[in-house]
């Protein structure tokens, strides 16, 4: 069914209570596994109702973030999300204590039954009004950032809109749309500042409510990190200190060079060519449509996927002034569709949605009939694998995105996706020292910043701008305040994307049913077991990354 046809009724949450009470006296009094089993499939049916009435008006409110109707289901279901969590973890935890455990673990696998342990910790019915606050806390500053109003030579743009100027070819215009882009932060940095630690000491509040000592052990929990933890996040945050870093510094030098720089400046960033970026031809209609010959050029499964997505509208992609910043893939089970949110500027971005975002789609479509829904719930390490490693399986059809300038696209990609591990580890770090230190002032966590800078991005310079040289650069990336602990998993994923970068230059072919056959793994076993299974290298291995930088320096740069 196309998007625009798709129905939408508020999910009725006392409703769905009685319905959670009916499935457990169902499933207590069931005398078997088969029949706990069935019982299950109920549940599976009560899910995908309320997630796909959920994400219709999750997906129309970001749409137009000013929408009264679609403002008003999204703070409904700000108080509703944290209720629909204690149900759930509820009933799971009959599975999890069944007399027929061995039976219905066998049927869903032990990766399940280790998330429910660890959605138990993370939600409890005393923590419900600080997880409503927390969403409320999210929404404002979401709304705050797609209200944004900039005066561009007499135009009024919003954040996403800017992007172009800020990575301009002329060093002038850039200079000054970061003067402008900066304001917007530096005018409402006290709100930022205010909301951000409010979030911080509501979310330590709520750890140290279920007995944790801050919140990271809940963050942990609610990121589903069921085979690893913060010891070995923290020895792979020291790989890319020690064996990253200095590799990035390397290509950041190469980029001065080619920009004919004496000296990087912060404006400078995102920039690889002194021509400018490469940026796709045509009209957004024409980069979807030539998506579409892409991906049924690429394979029989990546052609079934694009073509099931452009005849039933699942993208919204066009920047407009009121929508919601950033990008995401969801998923809308009554159809079976994924959906694919963006926001086109004209940049190389605009490609970027339709390989990344579309590899989050394709392994959501690929497993869309699998009968379990927990062999489909994808930790998110593993999900921006998918999507990270498709940007590189897409290199060979760039042409038609990009012309004559395919090859500059190629280069800068790959720069940009080795630039930003240490980038987005940095961004992980921040956040732990936030949350183990949920006393510091902003100012302090300003300082932290600072300090980060010098270990992960030593060529950076923000002399001039006053917010940034003050360390609140921090406050550009929304992950930091909506999705905690979530950036770290791009780099982990990017790491397994260089590896296919590599292995894809020498075997195309072997490398892409490697990649088919970690979509179609989906959630069937832990993170380290896909990885393994399919031929990658364990990010958290020691020397993983001393040898990722060998084999791109060997084989792919110089």
């Amino acid at each position: 069914m196309k998007f625009s046809e798709m129905p939408y009724k508020r999910a009725d949450i006392e409703k769905i209570k009685n319905q959670f009470v009916e499935l457990e006296k169902e499933f207590d009094n069931a005398t078997s596994g088969e029949e706990q089993f069935e019982v299950h499939k109920k549940y599976y049916e009560l899910q995908n109702e309320f997630n796909t009435e959920f994400n219709i008006a999750y997906i129309r409110h970001d749409g137009d973030m000013t929408d009264e109707f679609y403002s008003k289901e999204s703070d409904y279901y700000n108080e509703v999300l944290p209720v629909i969590a204690n149900l759930c973890v509820h009933y799971e935890q009959k599975l999890a204590t069944s007399k027929y455990r061995d039976y219905l673990e066998k049927k869903i696998g032990p990766v399940a039954f280790k998330n429910m342990e660890l959605a138990a910790k993370s939600v409890d019915e005393k923590i419900l009004p600080l997880m409503q606050e927390e969403n409320k806390l999210q929404d404002e500053y979401n709304k705050l950032l797609a209200t944004a109003k900039i005066d561009w030579n007499g135009e009024t743009l919003n954040l996403s809109l800017m992007e172009p100027y800020l990575r301009n070819s002329d060093r002038n215009v850039r200079v000054e749309a970061w003067k402008k882009y900066s304001q917007f932060f530096a005018d409402n940095k006290e709100q930022m500042d205010d909301i951000y630690d409010k979030l911080v000491k509501n979310r330590t509040l709520q750890g140290t409510t279920l007995g944790y000592e801050n919140y990271l052990p809940l963050g942990y929990a609610r990121m589903r990190r069921n085979c690893y933890g913060m010891e070995d996040l923290k020895s792979f945050r020291e790989q890319v200190k020690k064996d990253f870093v200095p590799f990035a510094e390397k290509l950041h030098e190469v980029r001065r060079k080619r920009l004919g720089l004496d000296h990087l400046h912060f404006e400078d960033e995102g920039v690889y060519f002194k021509n400018g970026n490469p940026a796709p031809i045509g009209t957004p209609e024409q980069i979807l449509e030539n998506g579409r010959k892409m991906y049924n050029e690429l394979s029989p499964e990546t052609a079934e996927f694009m073509n099931f997505m452009c005849e039933n509208e699942l993208f919204d992609v066009l920047g407009r002034k009121t929508k919601k910043t950033g990008g995401y893939m969801t998923y809308i089970p009554r159809y079976k569709s994924p959906f694919i949110f963006a926001n086109f500027n004209g940049t190389s971005g605009d490609v970027d949605v339709i390989t990344h975002e579309c590899g989050h789609a394709f392994q959501g479509f690929v497993v869309r009939n699998d009968e379990i829904i927990e062999h489909t719930d994808i930790t998110m390490e593993t999900a921006e694998t998918h999507s990270m490693s498709m940007e590189f399986f897409t290199e060979p059809w760039m042409k038609m995105f990009f012309g004559d300038r395919s090859d500059d696209y190629i280069k800068m990609h790959f720069e940009d996706s080795c630039i930003f591990i240490p980038y987005g580890t940095m961004v992980d770090e921040f956040q732990h020292i936030a949350y183990s230190n949920p006393g510091l002032t902003p100012k302090q966590r300003d300082e932290v910043w600072k300090d980060l800078e010098r270990e992960y991005r030593p060529h950076m310079d923000y002399s001039g701008n006053a917010l940034y040289e003050g360390g609140a650069f921090w406050q550009n990336k929304h992950h930091i305040y909506d999705s905690p602990l979530y950036y770290i998993d791009y780099c982990i994923a990017g790491t397994d994307a260089l590896q296919y970068k590599a292995w894809m230059d020498k075997d195309y072919k072997a490398a892409w049913a490697s990649y088919l056959k970690l979509c179609n793994l989906s959630a069937s076993d832990f993170f380290n077991g896909l990885i393994e299974k399919v031929g990658l290298k364990n990010p958290f291995e020691d020397g993983c990354l001393k040898s990722v930088v060998s084999e791109l320096e060997k084989h792919i740069l110089f």
